[in-house]
């Protein structure tokens, strides 16, 4: 039998990886002969700079970043074997969980720190990009992102404006002589799984903003700054579209990647399942594993591995997921192309013992063998 699995991380517990080396583990048991691959997954955000870099043998990267209150932080990113890829997540220095909730005012936080882990990949030969930008801390339009990249944001008197949000304000002139001259080298793949256009009432000031920390009245302010920016930056680039799906991801940031470099927004778990070849393992299997952490009604909106499912599917391949808990929503999940699920819970627990990773790793074993110990047992998997 030959088994392709590719599953997402459960988050707090098992990487990718992690959860598919267990279930790799749990179908030897049953079948010691089996051939078995697998492969990293994730969906654009937390969790795929790891779970691509170590799945495809490339080496993790730690460059010092500027966070998005200023702070340094350290930022982690990957460079795949062929020494010309990077792969990066935003949220490694501008990301939410890196400001305290009571700290939390996108008026204040930046982007600078993802141009600066751009900038030092750059230097290292990287030209391609993979980069998640899901979990933004920031609303600036991506403009710290730009000047960390050489773009000179000044106000009427020639002068730097601020690195963040409150920048867009004071912004008249956008200059790009000192740009990082292998930027125009560069493509950037956008995972991004959102639509929303830049401003308006579904921009990113009046849909993401407020979990970021803005108050209402900051929104109607902060939305005017970015369809200025939009202005100045379509008088100088023509390509420029606010109204783009995407340009309102991340605070802006995904209009940035638009306007200023060589970019394409994309599903994210599309670019894994690509960058992967995941298609080319399912072809030649007969068996297709996949899950997450929790299999609910959510999962079926673009999750990981749902699109796994879709994608085996294609093939006419049978799909088992396996999942930290389910609820009763998951069973929408059948009617998306996985065929059955199990949880892996095998008594009754506390959240915390169920998440300890020595736990999660033998629950999943146990269950993942005796799911297959009956497939053993039907004339279908002899």
């Amino acid at each position: 039998m030959k088994i392709t699995i590719a599953i997402d991380s459960f988050k707090g517990s098992l990487t990718s990886l992690e959860a598919g080396e267990a279930v790799r583990s749990g179908v030897l048991k049953a079948y010691p002969d089996a051939e078995v691959k697998v492969l990293p997954l994730a969906d654009g955000g937390e969790g795929t700079v790891e779970a691509l870099t170590i799945g495809m043998g490339g080496q993790l990267q730690t460059t010092k970043a500027t966070g998005p209150l200023g702070q340094k932080v350290l930022a982690r990113y990957g460079i795949l074997p062929d020494g010309r890829t990077a792969i990066a997540e935003m949220a490694a220095a501008a990301g939410l969980t890196l400001v305290p909730e009571e700290q939390r005012n996108p008026l204040c936080t930046t982007t600078y720190g993802v141009g600066e882990i751009l900038v030092d990949a750059i230097r290292k030969g990287c030209r391609h990009f993979i980069i998640g930008i899901g979990g933004s801390a920031t609303n600036d339009g991506g403009l710290g992102m730009l000047q960390a990249l050489g773009y000179q944001m000044l106000d009427e008197k020639g002068e730097s404006v601020p690195h963040n949000a409150t920048g867009l304000e004071k912004l008249a002139t956008i200059d790009d002589s000192d740009v990082l001259p292998e930027l125009k080298e560069c493509t950037f793949r956008i995972a991004c799984d959102v639509s929303n256009p830049l401003c308006g009432p579904e921009g990113c000031s009046a849909v993401f903003a407020p979990q970021k920390g803005a108050a209402p009245d900051m929104i109607p302010v902060m939305d005017s700054w970015l369809e200025r920016y939009a202005k100045l930056a379509k008088a100088k680039y023509p390509n420029a579209n606010p109204n783009a799906p995407g340009a309102g991801a991340a605070g802006g940031l995904g209009f940035a990647f638009l306007t200023f470099t060589n970019a394409t927004l994309e599903s994210g778990i599309s670019i894994i399942m690509t960058e992967t070849k995941l298609e080319e393992h399912i072809t030649t299997a007969d068996l297709v594993i996949t899950g997450e952490g929790r299999l609910d009604g959510q999962t079926i909106m673009g999750k990981a591995p749902i699109g796994v499912a879709q994608l085996a599917k294609r093939h006419a391949k049978p799909v088992i997921a396996f999942s930290g808990c389910v609820t009763l929503d998951a069973r929408l999940c059948n009617e998306h192309g996985i065929d059955a699920f199990f949880p892996i819970l095998r008594q009754v627990t506390t959240m915390s013992q169920a998440m300890e990773p020595a736990n999660a790793r033998q629950n999943m074993i146990d269950t993942v063998e005796q799911v297959f110990r009956l497939l053993k047992a039907s004339s279908n998997f002899g």
